[in-house]
C-alpha cells in the first residue's frame, strides 16, 4: 500500500528511488489466473476499481471484489447478472457497506466511510425507464467522493418538469450534469443549451423500431448543436458518472 511505502520513506528505511520502485510494483496486483487489479488507480486518478460483472463467472466476481476492497477500500461492480445478484450482495455485505440504486444492476462496495466534499454532480433521467442507467452514474460519482443531486422523469415530453430541476441544480452548485435519456435522447441537448456547466449525455437503450435500442438517442446526442455536451456510449452510466465526477472534483479543488 502507498501509505506503507510513504511511512518507510519518512522513517528513513528506504530512499526515494526504492519508494518509486515499490509504488510501481504495487500499483498492479494480480489475482492468479483471474485478473490484474489497478489498485493505484484511485490514488492516481480518483477512480476506484470497477468490476464489469456481466460476462464473468460468479466465483471470479466474488474473488476480485474481495481483493479490490481489501486493497483500496472500495469497488464498483457493474452489470451483475440477475442470477448472480443475490450472491454478490450477500458476499459484499460481509466485506463492507453496499450502496445500491433503483432498478440498477450496479453496486458500490466500500469498507469504510465514504469520502465526501469532492464536488457536486447533478443526475437527470428523462423517463422512469432511464433511471437504472442514471443510478449507475450516481453510484459511480459518489464512489469518487462527490455528492449527487438527482431529478428523474423530467423528459422533454413534459418540458415544464425540467426547469424546476435545473433551478435546484444551480442552487445546489452542481459542477457537472449527467443526462440519461432514451428514445430520441433530446433531453441532453436541451439541458446543455440551458446549463452553464459541462453536460454528459448517456443514450439509453430504450426505444423501438428504426433507431431503437438506444441508437436513435446516440445519434441525436452526437449530432447535437448545443456546445459543451460530451457523449458516452449507450447505457454507459459508469463512464458518464466518472467523467462528471472528475469535472466536479477539479471544480472543488479550485
Amino acid at each position: 500500500m502507498i501509505d506503507d511505502v510513504l511511512g518507510d520513506l519518512a522513517a528513513g528505511k528506504i530512499d526515494v528511488k526504492e519508494a518509486k520502485k515499490r509504488i510501481r510494483i504495487d500499483t498492479i496486483e494480480e489475482i492468479v489466473g483471474i485478473a490484474k487489479l489497478d489498485i493505484g488507480r484511485e490514488a492516481r486518478r480518483g477512480i476506484p476499481e470497477v468490476v464489469f460483472a456481466e460476462s464473468k463467472q460468479l466465483r471470479d466476481i466474488l474473488s476480485i471484489v474481495s481483493r479490490a476492497v481489501e486493497s483500496s477500500g472500495s469497488a464498483v461492480v457493474s452489470r451483475i447478472r440477475k442470477e448472480h445478484m443475490k450472491s454478490v450482495l450477500e458476499h459484499s455485505e460481509k466485506i463492507g457497506t453496499v450502496e445500491t440504486g433503483r432498478n440498477c444492476s450496479t453496486i458500490h462496495v466500500h469498507s469504510g466511510p465514504l469520502q465526501t466534499g469532492r464536488g457536486i454532480v447533478g443526475v437527470l433521467a428523462a423517463g422512469t425507464s432511464d433511471v437504472g442507467v442514471a443510478e449507475e452514474a450516481r453510484l459511480m460519482a459518489e464512489s469518487m467522493g462527490c455528492s449527487c443531486v438527482t431529478g428523474y422523469d423530467v423528459g422533454i415530453a413534459g418540458m415544464h418538469r425540467l426547469a424546476p430541476e435545473l433551478k435546484r441544480f444551480a442552487e445546489a452548485g452542481v459542477a457537472a450534469v449527467v443526462v440519461a435519456a432514451g428514445m430520441e435522447g433530446a433531453l441532453a441537448t436541451v439541458v446543455a443549451s440551458l446549463s452553464d456547466v459541462p453536460v454528459v449525455g448517456v443514450p439509453v437503450s430504450v426505444g423501438y423500431g428504426h433507431g431503437g435500442a438506444g441508437e436513435g438517442a446516440l445519434t441525436s446526442m452526437l449530432q447535437s448543436c448545443a456546445l459543451g455536451l460530451a457523449v458516452v456510449n449507450i447505457d454507459n452510466g459508469v463512464s458518464a458518472g466518472a467523467f462528471a465526477a472528475s469535472v466536479a472534483r477539479s471544480h472543488a479543488v479550485e
